[in-house]
């Protein structure tokens, strides 16, 4: 089982057949996902500092016609929840150093879960951190949310694209290790 070790092997069948052969599918999905949330923060970014729209009213694309999204903790928490349970359920299927940086994207994310689930949690209870007027995590405390956001993503994307590229071109001695069928053919 060497490669399914972990949180792959917890799961199944279904597991196995997302880091097997349904890899590349499932990474494709996720990846769907993760880029459709960027597009969301680059719009909320070219909203402020290109065409001077306040912070309030720079939503992002799907903030404009559903602003309560913006403003729901829920909605952050869950994409950060799902971000998290990708990088978890789709590790098993990296080898070498593709799981290496997989894993960075990982640890990455975890922190940053944990931001979105202490929002969440002055969201529910009125009780934010150190007084502050609005529910703030411990990194916004020194740097604005919007710019945070971004930060955070880039932290965990980088690392994620370059498993990704590692995972599709891998060395022989990582293929040989592989149970999907990602890596490019050779020669």
């Amino acid at each position: 089982m060497g490669a399914y070790s972990g949180s792959a092997s917890r799961l199944g069948g279904s597991g196995l057949a997302l880091n097997g052969r349904n890899h590349h599918i499932a990474l494709g999905v996720y990846l769907v996902i993760v880029v459709a949330h960027w597009a969301e923060h680059v719009a909320q970014a070219v909203q402020i500092y290109v065409l001077g729209w306040p912070v309030p009213q720079a939503r992002g694309v799907l903030g404009i016609p559903f602003p309560w999204l913006v403003s729901s903790e829920w909605m952050h928490y869950g994409y950060a929840l799902i971000m998290l349970i990708g990088l978890i359920v789709l590790r098993a299927g990296f080898t070498g150093r593709s799981r290496t940086w997989w894993n960075a994207s990982l640890a990455i994310q975890v922190w940053h879960h944990f931001e979105h689930l202490l929002l969440l949690v002055q969201a529910l209870t009125g009780s934010h951190l150190l007084g502050r007027p609005v529910p703030t995590s411990v990194i916004q405390l020194l740097v604005p949310r919007v710019e945070l956001h971004l930060f955070y993503n880039a932290l965990v994307f980088v690392p994620m694209v370059v498993a990704m590229v590692l995972h599709r071109r891998p060395a022989k001695s990582e293929r040989a290790g592989m149970r999907c069928s990602c890596a490019l053919a050779t020669g």
